[in-house]
């Protein structure tokens, strides 16, 4: 039986891994759509390489070679203790982000926090492929989302949604104004998300195959993903933002109180009467 697209890069992915030295690499944790079980043919391969210590770019290149990727390069801020490296195994690619194991401490560290990214979400979904525990003992940390820290996400998530006119809405739904609108629209989006997914009390993901990562969650507004969609390519403008404003509205009801969620739910039911 031919293996599928998954089971490939999990093992070219797998390959990789055991290429690197064990007196260098403490841990490796496949990462992605791979580790998901959800790979297509356009999926790469994503990895996060812990080191005991911290590496040049030049030595991560050494390394990643030695484990038989081609067409290095990298991307993304340079300098600081992260590398980044992207490569071809067997013509597939490949993304391997190296943080030593101290960075990465600190980087659990700082979503517990508060630092909202998409981190925590890759560390729970994570398939560890090399570990010496660390893996488990971070997914434990992360294994719990703090009331505290929901409700401050959730209050920053809602701050823009008030504290100028309802009225100002109409300036991006003039002629010409394409990108003011999708900017706002899209920083709603995203918002929208971080509340959903902080009211479920999950690690908020990418927005890559959304639908499929807010079916689960059990306290949201309807078609939510359908939603946002249909706001982003609805050629009307005023009609657009009538969606996205709508299913904002929707979003705070659905907080607890809060100087800005309050704030929110008054300001954007009026916006919403404006554009209808």
């Amino acid at each position: 039986m031919a293996a599928t697209r998954n089971e490939t890069l999990h093992a070219l992915a797998q390959r990789v891994a055991d290429a690197l030295p064990e007196d260098v690499v403490e841990e490796v944790v496949l990462t992605g759509s791979v580790s998901r079980g959800m790979a297509d043919e356009v999926s790469d391969i994503e990895m996060l390489v812990v080191t005991r210590e911290p590496l040049s770019l030049e030595e991560c290149f050494a390394l990643a070679a030695e484990a038989g990727l081609e067409r290095l390069d990298t991307w993304g801020a340079q300098g600081g203790p992260a590398r980044r490296v992207s490569g071809y195994l067997d013509g597939e690619p490949l993304e391997l982000i190296w943080w030593p194991r101290e960075f990465t401490e600190e980087r659990i560290e700082a979503l517990l926090g508060g630092e909202l990214t998409s981190t925590a979400d890759a560390l729970m979904c994570g398939v560890p492929l090399r570990t010496s525990g660390l893996h488990a003992k971070w997914q434990e940390r992360l294994g719990e989302y703090p009331d505290e820290l929901a409700a401050a996400h959730i209050e920053e998530a809602a701050l823009p949604w008030g504290g100028f006119t309802p009225a100002g809405v109409l300036t991006i739904v003039r002629p010409g104004e394409r990108l003011s609108l999708l900017e706002w629209m899209f920083d709603g989006a995203i918002r929208v998300l971080t509340i959903v997914f902080a009211l479920n009390r999950v690690w908020l993901p990418t927005t890559k195959r959304l639908s499929l990562r807010v079916e689960p969650l059990e306290i949201k507004p309807a078609r939510l993903a359908e939603r946002i969609e249909e706001a982003l390519t609805e050629p009307d403008p005023r009609r657009a933002l009538l969606v996205m404003t709508e299913l904002e509205l929707e979003t705070v009801q659905l907080a607890p109180s809060g100087p800005n969620v309050d704030r929110a739910q008054k300001w954007l039911s009026e916006a919403a009467k404006l554009l209808r």
